[in-house]
């Protein structure tokens, strides 16, 4: 779409958080330490001289607000592209157009790129020659982790801005501004008690858009005058019935997912996959829970189990949406399938538990390096046993601190292949007993 084809924020359909869009800087709440006086971002939006830059904060915090802004001040092209709504093609349309309008009309083209990160880093990879050779500006906004989601080069290349979610006294001013402006909900004459305010200052979670919503489901459902405390809060359950990404619902079913898979039903665990995925959460976020539950409730029973969640995780970003749901769906019915172990979780916990309580215990001589001669006439490395010195590869030596001699933090499970690793272990520690 070449530029914002209308202003969302004059359409009287549009929701709330549309309509109450500001026009121009001075009007953007909250983000003081982006957009202040004097600040960096503002001074290049000011100067129109923005280079490539990411967008990078929680929902609701003005990434996309921010894109209407600078498409008002800049005297370049603009061109708004959701990376959830279009394509690889619509992609490279764009780019092909963004040369035309460098090549014979010596015009720049801004490319704003709303929810960047959905694109996987190879698609992502189609930016770069554009970027690279001056035909586009691009400006991506993203809720992730650009270090994690976005494309190295493309990174490398461009100036991350982090937007902090809003708080309370901005979100105040947004929900005062929409009740009292002609474009927000004026006609509804509605006044809101200052109990109710700072419930929904504090209940939106530093995101504008929850906080708009709230008070335009208390404008619809009926009735002028005041809205309470009870009003407002039944307008924000309401809200909260669908699931939503940054609410209590979202933790609720990730919850329930990662449930289903540590009991080992595949059935519920597929279920709230496909609760996740058809209410647009991120696949990253549910794939990044998969890793964590791969060690964390799998681990040894089934080493491929980490092998095959980091597998899902390449293949959700070389495959994207929506072919990627069969490759999370494959790999949550294997996890759920696996045998369970929290073996290797107990014992990082065990042994840090051990290491806050006793601290920095000296390393053993016989354990440290030694790369001088002055250390090892300090007896650093002395009496070391090189283990493939000795029958079976074992010996009999000490490898935790004195103070810490014959503690085991690792209990292995009689469960799949940890039953192996467990009887492993015992044989070696019968090994050595006859070599003591």
């Amino acid at each position: 779409m070449d530029l914002f084809e209308h202003s969302v924020a004059e359409d009287r359909f549009a929701p709330l958080a549309e309509r109450m869009r500001p026009r121009d800087l001075e009007g953007f709440v909250g983000q003081e330490q982006l957009l202040g006086p004097g600040k960096l971002l503002r001074r290049l939006i000011e100067a129109d001289q923005l280079t490539s830059a990411i967008f990078w904060g929680p929902p609701g915090t003005g990434k996309t607000t921010l894109g209407h802004l600078i498409a008002r001040r800049t005297a370049s092209r603009f061109v708004f592209f959701s990376a959830v709504m279009g394509s690889l093609k619509d992609v490279r349309e764009i780019l092909a157009e963004a040369r035309r309008q460098r090549a014979y009309h010596r015009r720049k083209t801004l490319l704003f790129v709303d929810e960047i990160h959905r694109f996987n880093k190879a698609q992502q990879d189609a930016f770069l020659p554009a970027v690279e050779t001056g035909d586009i500006i691009l400006i991506g906004a993203t809720t992730e982790n650009p270090s994690f989601e976005i494309n190295s080069a493309l990174l490398s290349r461009s100036r991350v801005f982090v937007l902090e979610a809003l708080p309370p006294i901005a979100i105040k001013a947004l929900v005062n501004r929409a009740l009292t402006s002609t474009e927000g909900l004026a006609d509804y004459q509605l006044e809101m008690t200052t109990e109710a305010l700072d419930f929904l200052a504090e209940k939106a979670g530093g995101d504008a858009r929850i906080a708009l919503g709230a008070i335009e489901n208390a404008a619809l459902s009926g009735g002028t005058g005041e809205i309470d405390l009870t009003r407002i809060a039944e307008a924000l359950q309401t809200r909260a019935l669908a699931y939503d990404k940054g609410g209590e619902e979202h933790y609720n079913v990730i919850s329930a997912f990662i449930k289903s898979l540590r009991g080992s039903d595949p059935d519920g665990a597929i279920y709230w996959l496909a609760r996740m995925l058809d209410a647009g959460e991120d696949p990253l976020f549910i794939v990044r829970r998969m890793v964590v539950f791969a060690s964390e409730d799998v681990g040894n029973a089934d080493p491929r189990a980490l092998q095959i969640a980091i597998a899902t995780q390449q293949a959700v970003h070389f495959v994207g949406m929506p072919e990627a749901r069969i490759c999370l769906a494959q790999a949550v019915t294997y996890l759920a399938g696996a045998p369970k172990s929290n073996a290797s979780y107990v014992a990082i916990g065990q042994a840090l538990a051990e290491v806050r309580k006793s601290g920095a215990l000296p390393v053993p001589k016989h354990l440290r390096n030694a790369p001088t001669s002055l250390l090892k006439s300090l007896d650093y490395g002395k009496d070391y046993q090189y283990a493939h010195d000795y029958n079976g590869a074992v010996s009999d030596q000490q490898h935790l601190p004195d103070q810490l001699a014959g503690r085991q933090y690792y209990q292995p499970t009689d469960r799949g292949y940890e039953k192996l690793i467990g009887e492993r272990l015992e044989h070696l520690r019968q090994l050595r007993k006859t070599k003591t």
